[in-house]
C-alpha cells in the first residue's frame, strides 16, 4: 500500500527511514519499482538514494537487486567500540557546553519514557531521541555527523535489546545517571556513565541476538539499542 510523501524528505530519507523503523530487516531485498510506488515518487530518485545507500554499506548488491546489509559478530563488536568512544566524548562535551534547558529536555525525555516500559518497540524509538538530543547537547557539529553514522548502522540490527528481561528499566536509570553527571558539569563522570551504559547494551545485544536465533521470528521486528 502506498503512502503520502512528505515534500520535507527525499527519496533517501524515506528509505533511509523506513529501514531504521525496521519496515526493512536485515536481509530484505529492495525493489525499485515497489519503493517508488510505496513513496509516491519516480524511479530515479529511488534509484539514486538506493545507490547512495551502498556507497554508505546500508544496502549490498545481490545480483541486480539491493539488500539491506547485516552485521557479523565481530562487526557487531567493533561497532560498539566504536560508539562507545565517541557517545562517551559527546557526554563530556556535553558536561561541558549544555545549556540548562538541553539538560531539563534530556531529564523529562527520561520521565515520560517510564510509561514506555513493557513496550519494546516505542522504548527502541525514544531511545534512539534521548540519544540524538544528548549528541546534540555536545555542540560538536563534527562529532554528530560520526555519531549519526553509527546509529545508521546501528539500523542493521534486526531486533531491540529492550526486549531482553529486564533490560528497559536499567537502561533508563542508566540514562539517568548521565544526565546528573552532565547536570553536575562533570565530564569524567559523565564519559564513564556513557560507556557502562553502552557495555551493559552490547551484553544485552548479544543475549538478544542469541535468543532471536531461535525464538519467535515477530522479536526480529524491532530496532536496536
Amino acid at each position: 500500500m502506498a503512502i503520502p510523501t512528505s515534500h520535507n524528505k527525499d527519496a533517501y530519507s524515506m528509505v533511509l527511514q523506513a529501514i531504521d523503523e525496521g519496515t526493512y530487516l536485515p536481509g530484505d531485498r529492495l525493489v525499485e519499482s515497489e519503493l517508488a510506488e510505496r513513496f509516491r515518487v519516480s524511479r530515479t530518485p529511488v534509484r539514486e538514494a538506493l545507490q547512495r545507500l551502498e556507497t554508505q554499506s546500508v544496502l549490498v548488491r545481490d545480483g541486480r537487486s539491493m539488500v539491506v546489509s547485516s552485521l557479523d559478530h565481530d562487526q557487531l563488536g567493533e561497532l560498539y567500540v566504536v560508539r562507545a568512544e565517541l557517545e562517551g566524548l559527546a557526554a563530556r562535551l556535553a558536561a561541558q557546553h549544555a545549556s540548562p534547558e538541553e539538560v531539563r529536555v534530556l531529564r523529562e525525555m527520561v520521565n515520560k519514557d517510564v510509561a514506555l516500559l513493557g513496550d519494546p518497540q516505542k522504548l527502541s524509538r525514544a531511545n534512539r531521541r534521548f540519544h540524538k538530543q544528548l549528541h546534540l547537547a555536545s555542540h560538536n557539529r563534527f562529532l554528530i555527523q560520526q555519531l549519526e553514522m553509527v546509529h545508521r548502522t546501528m539500523a542493521l540490527m534486526a531486533s531491540t535489546t529492550f526486549a531482553v528481561e529486564g533490560r528497559d528499566s536499567t537502561a533508563l536509570e542508566e540514562h539517568s545517571a548521565i544526565i546528573s553527571a552532565i547536570e553536575n558539569k562533570d565530564g569524567d563522570a559523565a564519559a564513564e556513565a556513557l560507556k557502562f551504559h553502552i557495555s551493559l547494551a552490547y551484553e544485552a545485544r548479544l543475549t538478544a541476538d542469541a535468543e532471536a536465533g531461535y525464538g519467535p521470528a515477530a522479536f526480529r521486528k524491532f530496532q536496536a539499542e
